[in-house]
């Protein structure tokens, strides 16, 4: 029936572990409704034991909302809105191996993903996530006075990111450099279905904030950048082969630990079309 489901907190503040459910079935509607209720108090949710066709993950993400094709990555041969994330033996950096948001250089940013392991490394290549909601909820009074109706610049080109791309753009056979995406965006962010405030500006993609001189800009943002992955805002998944992670991206930053040199790490991911932030 996929009807039923159980829940284990990874901490008290964010991630899930759920299981109970077949994701290469549809959810029954009642059950997906919760389900989605408890993605967005959550945060991100994790699912053990999956056996999923690339379409499979593809009908399952499509639950959550629209699906849309991955900037800078090449889809599956036949499935472009599956992208592989891939990390090599050989290769010392990992994709999007920095603190980020997905795609807050578009004007229309994620609204979320699934991510869905098939080979991993004996040991390492976890991945962290982080609250931001809850990390708004803890800066203190003046301070979200003071970032408040301030708009942050945001970019694909900054140069952190941009190293974490380059194997995968090789694989895509283009030499030449890729398009880059700007857009502006509120530091604080209004999630459109929980009505939560939540810190919007990230490592990866946020160049500067609008209207402050540079060096008064760098110090806000790195102030919320340190603040915003503090362990106590955090969890931390341990992959498995099959195990599938779905994430608001409204509301939460991740990274990916590149602690596993030598050792080739593939999983697929699907990206949910997103809305202008306000």
């Amino acid at each position: 029936m996929n009807s039923h489901f159980e829940v284990a907190h990874l901490t008290p503040i964010i991630g899930s572990e759920i299981s109970g459910l077949n994701l290469s079935k549809p959810i029954a509607p009642d059950t997906l409704a919760l389900l989605r209720n408890l993605w967005l108090e959550r945060k991100v949710l994790f699912f053990r034991d999956q056996h999923l066709t690339p379409d499979q993950q593809v009908a399952f993400t499509k639950q959550f909302g629209e699906v849309e094709k991955y900037p800078f990555l090449k889809g599956l041969e036949g499935n472009p809105l599956v992208a592989p994330v891939l990390k090599l033996p050989e290769e010392t950096v990992n994709f999007g191996g920095i603190w980020h948001s997905d795609t807050t250089y578009l004007e229309k940013p994620a609204d979320g993903a699934s991510l869905y392991a098939l080979e991993l490394p004996p040991i390492g290549g976890d991945t962290i996530f982080c609250n931001m909601s809850t990390a708004y909820e803890a800066l203190s009074a003046d301070v979200q006075k003071s970032v408040a109706g301030l708009k942050a610049v945001n970019s694909s080109a900054k140069a952190a990111i941009s190293m974490t791309r380059v194997n995968r753009l090789a694989d895509a056979g283009d030499q030449h450099t890729p398009e880059a995406f700007s857009s502006v965006h509120p530091v604080i962010r209004l999630h459109p279905e929980t009505g939560e405030p939540a810190i919007y500006v990230n490592q990866a993609h946020t160049v500067c904030i609008e209207g402050l001189p540079e060096a008064d800009s760098d110090r806000l943002l790195n102030m919320l950048y340190q603040h915003a992955r503090k362990p106590e805002f955090q969890c931390r998944f341990r992959w498995s082969v099959g195990a599938l992670a779905l994430w608001d991206n409204r509301a939460s930053h991740h990274y990916p630990v590149n602690d596993y040199y030598g050792y080739r790490r593939l999983l697929h991911r699907v990206s949910l079309r997103g809305t202008q932030p306000q």
